[in-house]
């Protein structure tokens, strides 16, 4: 808890300065010489460009909401410090100063640019596929892979039919949803629209889900209307299996494990150790296993398990932020598959995502993995 106030004081100071340097950037554009009439008034200048981005930035906080209007301030800030750095290095070897502000110009389409195509791969899907090749498989098994939905963010229930639609025409033989499917302002009606979207699946094996921080809860139940009891209930209801550090066996020759997730001990609850969860298990057989936040790797590998999915990361989310999470200690990986000894770990960017609805350091996506036998 003491690290998000951490980073919500660096953002709060970061926004502040942001507003005073736009201010003053803003204010060497040309037009800005209408508010100073004698012609010689800086300060003038950068109080009206102070109020301008003041007006901007309250009219994206009530379009995108507050969260999103600072992200998209930083953005502008960043950008503006990089364009203004390169055109200073530019004017000074050409030893000649430009007639326009094109460092301006350059930093407000570059940042637009930035942020639209972030919007767009937030809002889009992608489809990212992966073979995993083991001694262990039979026949062929395709799993698709899901997490961090967080539906109500970009797409209310009925917009996650769509995304359902598109997991069927991937042909997959079991299904996993790997935490974050709904999220602390996701609605009831909304829960259980996309529940039923989910019932509607029709695969070999089923359609599996773990929690992930967000499933739960971290308010009152008053507040979204329905309790992480009650999200079991309906994906219970629609086929789909809760599996809370529980295991099943499927075709006998593939184990699913879910894992209860990594904030259930910060919430002052419990969770199986990874060894103990695969000690009763045939470790000729494969093992799948959902993990929403990929922080234990060391121990799943010990535990000579075949394969863990994770999300929460949302892939980074932002550049050039992307990597925070394993700078800091709190993932392991952030995105993409990588192998330590028998254990692949595949960690998706997720269908969509938080607060933030930009992605300017990855894309939205689902993620199909094949898993093959070494003779294939």
């Amino acid at each position: 808890m003491l690290m998000w106030y951490v980073i919500l004081g660096i953002v709060i100071i970061s926004a502040g300065a942001g507003l005073i340097y736009l201010s003053g950037r803003v204010a060497r554009f040309g037009f800005m010489k209408m508010f100073d009439r004698n012609g010689n008034n800086a300060q003038c200048r950068k109080t009206a460009g102070f109020v301008l981005i003041l007006l901007i930035f309250a009219a994206l906080s009530l379009t995108i909401n507050l969260v999103n209007a600072v992200v998209c301030l930083l953005h502008f800030v960043c950008i503006w410090l990089l364009c203004d750095l390169v055109f200073y290095l530019v004017g000074h070897f050409r030893r000649q100063p430009f007639k326009y502000y094109y460092a301006g110009i350059a930093a407000i389409l570059l940042s637009c640019a930035v942020l639209g195509l972030g919007w767009y791969l937030n809002h889009h899907v992608w489809t990212t596929s992966y073979t995993v090749v083991s001694e262990k498989a039979g026949q062929k098994l395709r799993i698709v892979q899901f997490a961090d939905s967080h539906i109500g963010t970009t797409f209310g229930g009925k917009g996650f039919e769509r995304h359902v639609r598109k997991i069927q025409e991937l042909n997959p033989d079991i299904v996993l949803i790997v935490g974050d499917f709904v999220d602390d302002g996701t609605t009831r009606e909304e829960m259980v629209s996309a529940c039923r979207s989910l019932g509607t699946l029709k695969t070999k094996y089923g359609v599996y889900f773990a929690f992930g921080n967000h499933d739960k809860g971290y308010h009152a139940p008053e507040v979204r209307g329905f309790t992480g009891n009650e999200l079991i209930a309906e994906l219970e209801k629609n086929n789909i299996r809760v599996l809370q550090d529980k295991t099943v066996l499927i075709d006998n020759t593939y184990y699913v494990v879910g894992r209860r997730d990594f904030s259930e001990i910060q919430r002052g609850g419990f969770r199986a150790d990874m060894e103990e969860l695969v000690s009763g298990l045939d470790k000729n057989k494969f093992i799948i296993v959902m993990d929403h936040q990929p922080n234990d790797y060391e121990k799943e590998a010990k535990a000579r398990v075949d394969l863990v999915l994770s999300g929460h990361t949302h892939g980074g989310q932002l550049f050039p932020l992307n990597k925070v999470g394993e700078w800091i200690g709190a993932n392991d990986k952030t995105y993409g598959i990588e192998r330590r000894g028998q254990t692949n770990f595949v960690v998706t960017s997720g269908l969509s995502d938080w607060a933030i609805r930009f992605k300017t350091g990855t894309k939205s996506e689902l993620v199909v993995i094949d898993v093959m036998h070494s003779d294939n």
